[in-house]
């Protein structure tokens, strides 16, 4: 739910608000701007009190954010874009017909007949990296199931915003789909991370354990994602 802060000096603060079980009051600063994870019980009021004690910090934090934010894709002819870690471009052409998505040698064509339709040009490059996701995902996750020694688990694509990967107990792998943008070291991560939940289904010592068993150098790629979020967001 969308809220407005007003302070006695400066400009009104916007942030979204999500009430939920929970002691303590929650701050998240994102793309999107502020959200606030608050107590069911907590007043309006004894909310705001406290976010106007934190403003100081919660403008920072999203000056910060704003100074490093990347422009987002335009989708046309010459777009830079990332493919395992490596920059690639778009060329996109007009033809009479809707080719198939090709690439090669750090270039990604499109040719079709709309081809200066933003939302169609990144529907169609989409629809190419969730395939290819799936391709290269599924050939990483059957060797680390082999190297931990357990069967390769069913394999879905993600497109949630806020997670990179997610394992149930009917041992079903999820991974985002733009991860295939991502480094293969931390892609490789990302599914060690999920694979060892079918051992360990939380995240004490024992699940990184498992995880350092297949994958050895998981802390280095951990940070690394942290680093390369922002860029693949932008799809």
């Amino acid at each position: 739910m969308s809220h407005k802060l007003t302070p006695p000096a400066g400009e009104a603060l916007h942030y979204q608000l999500e009430r939920r079980q929970r002691r303590t009051i929650g701050l998240k600063v994102t793309a999107n701007g502020l959200i606030v994870h608050a107590p069911k019980r907590i007043s309006q009021s004894d909310l705001d009190n406290i976010l106007l004690q934190k403003l100081d910090w919660i403008r920072k934090k999203l000056d910060t954010l704003s100074r490093h934010q990347i422009p987002p894709l335009q989708w046309q002819e010459g777009e830079d874009l990332w493919l395992h870690g490596a920059s690639i471009k778009l060329s996109v052409q007009h033809h009479v017909r809707n080719k198939a998505v090709s690439y090669s040698q750090g270039l990604l064509k499109l040719a079709m007949p709309n081809h200066l339709d933003a939302s169609a040009v990144s529907r169609k490059v989409m629809q190419w990296y969730k395939k290819e996701a799936l391709a290269d995902f599924t050939r990483r996750l059957e060797i680390f199931s082999a190297k931990l020694g357990v069967a390769t688990p069913t394999l879905f694509l993600s497109n949630a915003r806020t997670r990179w990967g997610s394992c149930n107990s009917k041992k079903e792998i999820r991974i985002n789909w733009r991860l295939l943008q991502a480094p293969p070291h931390i892609i490789n991560y990302v599914i060690c991370h999920e694979l060892a939940h079918l051992k360990q289904m939380n995240h004490t010592a024992k699940f990184w354990a498992v995880v350092a068993s297949i994958y050895p150098e998981y802390k280095q790629a951990e940070k690394a994602l942290k680093a390369w979020s922002p860029k693949l967001h932008m799809m």
